[in-house]
């Protein structure tokens, strides 16, 4: 029996963790994956505190492993297959596990386009995140496949970095209608509309044009898509409370299910980064102790 089992080991389950251990907690952290979560897919990080010069996702997610481990909590390689809110229970190939808590932590995946190239050219120019990887691209053209509030915002932030942008959408109207033109009315800024990516074109291993359906070819050094993310949440979705996926909580983390919490990308929240990702964690770690 566990003082709290987290289930998820990218930063925000990970940091949960290091709370967790450092408080004196019988700590235990499933993971069926890579250690560091999305963070791990990202080449380096570039906006995450105490790293000047940026440090690899990789490398990040080792530390906050070796210091959670170092801490005492007990990490474990094993994919939860069910898991019993109510009892508090976690059940894996290998064995079962229970807790007094748990902490929620299994993230989200970018909701891929599914066009030629671009699992190939992940990293090299295909990314899910402006944010994140915007800076890689500064001086330089890009473009932006999507039309909701993400898109937009996404194409914000590209246009003070980037030389140009191109936001593709496949309809004729952004999901936020003319509020969402006026925010992408910018001198480097141009709107393809009624169009869809049909291939990631790459030279020399990184990408260098965006084939559309209807034969146009645009030139960019790299592409963001912009069209959502899918939580997983599919092990719990129908025990607690949920919108379009996502895990609603409270300000401290707290699920619909008592002593059950949700932290990082699977949860309803407007920023998805890593620095946001520890903050939860660290909430839910501490919350009655």
């Amino acid at each position: 029996m566990y003082d709290i089992i987290i289930i998820g080991g990218g930063p925000a389950g990970l940091t949960a963790a290091i709370y967790s251990a450092r408080s004196g907690h019988k700590t235990l952290l499933l993971e069926g994956g890579a250690f560091g979560g999305q963070m791990a897919l990202t080449e380096k990080i570039e906006n995450y505190p105490a790293f000047p010069n940026g440090v690899e996702g990789v490398e990040l997610g080792r530390m906050m492993r070796e210091q959670a481990e170092n801490l005492g909590a007990e990490i474990k390689r094993e994919r939860a297959k069910t898991i019993s809110l109510v009892e508090k229970t976690v059940v894996t190939r290998k064995s079962s596990y229970s807790a007094e808590k748990l902490i929620l932590a299994m993230g989200a995946s970018p909701r891929p386009l599914g066009v030629k190239g671009e699992k190939e050219l992940m990293g090299a120019g295909v990314s899910y995140c402006a944010v994140c990887d915007g800076g890689f691209f500064k001086g330089r053209t890009v473009a932006i496949i999507g039309g909701g509030d993400t898109a937009v915002h996404d194409c914000e932030y590209l246009s003070r970095i980037c030389e140009k942008v191109y936001l593709i959408h496949r309809r004729d109207m952004l999901r936020g209608g003319e509020a969402a033109f006026k925010r992408i009315n910018l001198p480097n800024v141009e709107f393809v509309p009624n169009a869809e990516a049909e291939e990631f074109i790459a030279e020399n291993g990184k990408l260098k044009e965006i084939l559309l359906k209807d034969g146009r070819v645009l030139a960019a050094d790299g592409v963001f898509v912009a069209v959502g993310t899918l939580p997983r949440s599919e092990l719990v979705a129908d025990q607690l409370h949920t919108e379009d996926g996502y895990i609603v909580t409270d300000e401290n983390m707290k699920t619909s299910v008592p002593g059950v919490y949700a932290v990082g990308d699977i949860r309803k929240k407007n920023l998805r980064q890593v620095v946001t990702a520890a903050a939860d964690g660290a909430v839910a770690a501490s919350d009655n102790i």
